[in-house]
C-alpha cells in the first residue's frame, strides 16, 4: 500500500506550455505558496514524489506516472477555471482515478471567484466527470475560492481519511472571514 501524504494537483493546461495561457500559472502559484519563506502554507505536492515525465513522454507512460502520483495522495485539489470542463483527456482520468479507484476527497478550487457558499450555482464550471461524480453520490468534495487561506487549510483538514461529508461542502461566511476574505 502506498504511503499517502500528498496532494495531487489538477488543472487544465489546455495543450499549452505557456505558463500565462493555461492553468498552470495556478498550479505554479501554489507552489511559490509553499516556497515562500513569509507564506504559512505547507503541502506535500505528490508531483514531487514521482520522477517527472516529459511532454513528449508516450500517453501510457504519462497515464503509469499520473496513477502512482495519485495512489500516493491524501486527496486532490482540482483547479477549476473558466476552461476546465472542456479538457477531454487527462482532468478527467485524474478525477475519475481519484474518486473511483483512490477514494479520496476532491478540494475543488475555483480561479477568479472572491468566496464560495453554494457550489451547485457553480456547475456549469465542472468537468462533465466531476458532475456526474457529484450527481451519482460517489464524490466527497468541498469547493471553495483559489484563495490561499481556504486552500491551506482544505488541504489540511480533507484526506482519505477524513472525507467532506457530501459532494457539495463549502465553508461558512465565518470560515472566509477567518482565512482573510471579505464575504458580503
Amino acid at each position: 500500500m502506498a504511503y499517502r501524504n500528498g496532494s495531487y494537483i489538477a488543472f487544465h493546461a489546455g495543450g499549452s506550455t505557456d505558463p500565462t495561457a493555461s492553468d498552470i500559472k495556478y498550479y505554479r502559484m501554489l507552489k511559490a505558496w509553499h516556497e515562500h519563506d513569509d507564506i504559512d502554507f505547507q503541502f506535500i505536492n505528490s508531483h514531487d514524489k514521482v520522477a517527472g515525465v516529459r511532454d513528449t513522454s508516450k500517453k501510457e507512460t504519462l497515464r503509469r506516472s499520473l496513477v502512482e502520483r495519485l495512489n500516493n495522495s491524501k486527496n486532490m485539489v482540482l483547479i477549476i477555471g473558466p476552461t476546465t470542463r472542456l479538457d477531454t483527456d487527462w482532468v478527467p482520468f485524474e478525477i475519475a482515478y481519484a474518486v473511483d479507484q483512490c477514494k479520496i476527497p476532491i478540494i475543488a478550487t475555483y480561479t477568479g471567484y472572491e468566496w464560495i457558499t453554494q457550489p451547485q450555482e457553480l456547475r456549469p464550471l465542472w468537468p462533465p466527470a466531476l458532475a456526474s461524480r457529484i450527481d451519482n453520490g460517489t464524490l466527497r468534495a468541498i469547493h471553495i475560492p483559489f484563495k490561499q487561506g481556504a486552500i491551506d487549510d482544505a488541504i489540511k483538514q480533507f484526506s482519505h481519511e477524513n472525507l467532506p461529508a457530501t459532494a457539495l461542502n463549502y465553508y461558512t461566511v465565518e470560515a472566509h472571514r477567518s482565512f482573510g476574505i471579505d464575504i458580503r
